[in-house]
Order: structure tokens, then C-alpha cells, then sequence
């Protein structure tokens, strides 16, 4: 089989670039081993975040710093097992994390998160999903002074970016969600973004347009890539499959292709977990609520209320560990009525990031035909839209919406 460009990964960020392409009248196979969205895109927390301009970074408050290092953390964990092997990267994070440095991430991210909310707009409406895409925003709670106070001068610093929040007291907190309990002192309501219900089926109507537009998905080993003539070619199930370009976008697997190729990049993983859950007697929540002082997150979805941990440090195929969730569940259930556990076992997720919190994007520098798309830090599904744009832009030769060379991929 011949086609125009071989997309490795059928996650959202892949599907994302595979209809931008098309759109720009190239034939594309999307290639993966699972379906498409049933990988990193499956278990997020379902927010399109246009207010995450600023990246996650290493923390700096003495507190916070101990308590990691004792690991006793809700937010962060690591796994003994895995320190020697993910100590390298969370240095690079660390060293990443400096005022001038996530200043420069910041510029580098903002583009992108311009036009997200767009962009998946564009997606959505082609795809009859625009009703998955649920307007309103999220809520970032707290019990803690301080906490808050942080959190609105981030509101500030954001406002140069076009972001628009409301501070809300406890009273107004308990209008928009009456059934949140506890000491809650007051929220920040983001109100740009957009939540889901359901994130496989947004990728799954996004996959279903791929291929009524022609495109066509197989399933196959990205680590069966081979460079042959002008081109690239991959096994799949249906054969050989031949392009003149080939786009890695496999988010954490990234790795498995491309340091084969010679190009080692600072790709760390950060895990999470998620569980849904039934409400107890009439309970509801209204919109995604982020516990601020804690760091885990609980949204209404499909299958119930969905719980989300924060960042695990471990290897990327090391076992599960249900620490973080198990340390989450009683301090959600403080604040909001949670009933039974729906699913078997816990899902866990791996979220790709670089130690500057900006995404790789760009022609590989050795390979003709090569592109790079991954290390979305956290926010694959917000930005699958921006950077699908962006990649097909610089594929098909156009001029990108947005300067590329913060995200080249010898920028390292």
C-alpha cells in the first residue's frame, strides 16, 4: 500500500494531524497497535485547557519539597524501584524550572494554546461531535489561604494572555456546586475551557471522520519502521505500508522509535491513574473540580464521576502502584458525596513531557521524510487541534501559524 504520510499513533494528537492533512489534500494511514484513542488519550482528565499557557514545573516551596522527597505526597509520587532511572530527567525538570526559563516555555506554549479551543471547534463540527465539547470551564478549590491567594495571582499573571477566570468565595462556590462539602474557602473558576464526558468517543468520532474523508487505519509495530528509497515503510496487518513522510506522534512510545533512529531525547513519563465512581442519593457535580491544596481532580463523565490522580514518577513500563488513588479517594470523598467504585481495577496512563514542558514538533534533523510530533506535557487532548495545524503546515510546506523553532527537536 502507497499513501501521502504514515502517522504513527492513533491517539488524539495523531488523529488531530491525520485530518489537518487531509484537509490539505494529503492521503494518510494511521497506524497503531489499539484503536484509535484507546491509548495516553483514553484516561485524561477530559479538559481542552486554552488557560494552561504556564507549564507545570518542578516546586520550589521548601514544604512541598520535603514532603515530596518523603514521599508522602497526594500529587507526586515516585517508585523507589525507578528512582535511579527517572532521577536524570526530573534534574533537566528541575533545572527547566527557573523563572527565566519557564518564562521562555510560557512564550513557547502560548500559540498553541491560542487557538485550541478553535481549533478542536473546527474538528468537532466536521465531525457532528460539537456536542461532546461542553462549555463552562472548571473549578480549582481550596480549603487554604495561601493556596487561593497563589491561584489568583496566577489569574493576574494569565491575564496578558487573554485568559479569563472568576474568583469565587465560598458562598458563590456553593451556588454554582451545592453538593461540594467540607472547609472550602473558595475556588477560580476557568471558565475558557472546555470539558468532556467522554474522551474515547471524541476521538472515536474524530477517527470515524478520518476515514469517511478516505484515511484509513491499520494495526501495526512502530518499532517495524524502516527507511527504504525517497520514503518510509511499516508493517502492519494489512502488509507494507510506503510514504514519502512518516510522522512519529506515539506520545510515551515515541522512544521506541526513535532511539533506534539516534535521537535520545530528554522524553520523561509521568504516570496517572484514574477510577470512576457512583454518586451517593442525588448527588451532582456540575464541572471538573481540581482539589488545589491536594492535587487530584474529579469530573462528571459517562461512566460516572471520574477521579484523577496527579503525577506518578516511575518508568514508563514499570508496574502499577495505586498509592497516589488510594491516598485521593478519602480526602474527594471529604469534599463530595462518592459512592461505589465502577470499574474492575484502576486505569493507568502515561503522560509524555519534555523537562521544558514544550512539546517536540519538527522535521527530524537526519532523517529526509521524518517528523516528530509528542511530549505534549499533560496536554495532548487540549492541543491535538493547534499542533495537528501546525504539523501539517510544516509537512505540506505551507508557513506555520506559529514559529517553530521553539519546538525543534535538536533544541536539546
Amino acid at each position: 500500500m502507497r499513501t501521502d504520510v504514515i502517522v504513527l499513533g492513533a491517539g488524539i494528537v495523531g488523529l488531530g494531524l491525520a485530518l489537518n492533512l487531509q484537509e490539505r489534500g494529503r492521503s494518510v494511514v494511521l497506524v497503531d497497535r489499539s484503536g484509535p484513542g484507546e491509548g495516553t488519550s483514553f484516561g485524561n482528565a477530559g479538559l481542552i485547557q486554552r488557560e494552561a499557557v504556564m507549564p507545570y514545573t518542578f516546586p520550589d516551596d521548601p514544604m512541598t519539597l520535603i514532603q515530596a522527597a518523603l514521599n508522602i505526597r497526594v500529587d507526586a509520587y515516585y517508585q523507589m524501584s525507578s528512582l535511579k532511572a527517572v532521577a536524570p530527567w526530573l534534574y533537566e525538570y528541575w533545572r527547566h524550572s527557573s523563572d527565566e526559563k519557564v518564562a521562555q516555555s510560557a512564550a513557547a506554549r502560548a500559540p498553541l494554546f491560542e487557538i485550541c479551543l478553535t481549533e478542536h471547534d473546527k474538528l468537532a463540527a466536521a465531525a457532528g461531535a460539537t456536542a461532546q465539547l461542553r462549555r463552562g470551564g472548571w473549578l480549582k478549590v481550596f480549603s487554604k489561604e495561601k493556596s487561593l491567594a497563589d491561584e489568583i495571582g496566577k489569574v493576574n499573571e494569565l491575564e496578558a494572555f487573554g485568559i479569563n477566570a472568576e474568583i469565587c468565595d465560598h458562598r458563590k462556590l456553593s451556588q454554582m456546586e451545592p453538593h461540594l462539602t467540607g472547609d472550602l474557602i473558595g475556588a477560580v473558576h476557568w471558565k475558557d475551557p472546555y470539558s468532556l464526558a467522554e474522551p474515547l468517543a471524541l476521538s472515536q468520532a474524530y477517527a470515524a471522520l478520518f476515514e469517511k474523508r478516505g484515511g484509513k487505519f491499520v494495526e501495526g509495530d512502530a518499532r517495524s519502521l524502516q527507511q527504504e528509497g525517497d520514503g518510509w515503510s511499516v508493517e502492519t496487518t494489512d502488509g507494507r505500508i510506503s510514504a514519502r513522510d512518516c510522522v512519529v506522534a506515539l506520545g510515551p512510545w515515541a522512544s521506541d522509535v526513535t532511539v533506534p533512529l539516534g535521537y535520545d531525547l530528554p522524553l520523561g513519563v509521568k504516570r496517572g491513574y484514574h477510577m470512576h465512581y457512583r454518586t451517593k442519593g442525588n448527588a451532582m457535580l456540575n464541572l471538573p473540580v481540581l482539589d488545589g491544596d491536594t492535587g487530584y481532580l474529579i469530573a462528571p463523565m459517562t461512566h460516572g464521576i471520574r477521579l484523577t490522580t496527579g503525577a506518578e514518577f516511575a518508568e514508563r513500563d514499570a508496574p502499577p502502584s495505586y498509592v497516589q488513588l488510594e491516598r485521593a479517594e478519602p480526602v474527594a470523598r471529604s469534599i463530595f458525596p462518592l459512592g461505589d467504585r465502577v470499574d474492575p481495577e484502576p486505569w493507568l496512563g502515561r503522560r509524555p513531557c519534555t523537562p521544558d514542558m514544550v512539546p517536540v514538533m519538527g522535521p527530524a534533523p537526519r532523517h529526509k521524510g521524518l517528523w516528530f510530533t509528542f511530549a505534549h506535557a499533560h496536554h495532548g487532548l487540549t492541543l491535538a487541534g493547534s499542533a495537528g495545524r501546525f504539523m501539517a503546515e510544516l509537512i505540506v510546506g505551507e508557513t506555520p501559524f506559529c514559529d517553530p523553532a521553539p519546538y525543534r527537536v535538536d533544541r536539546f
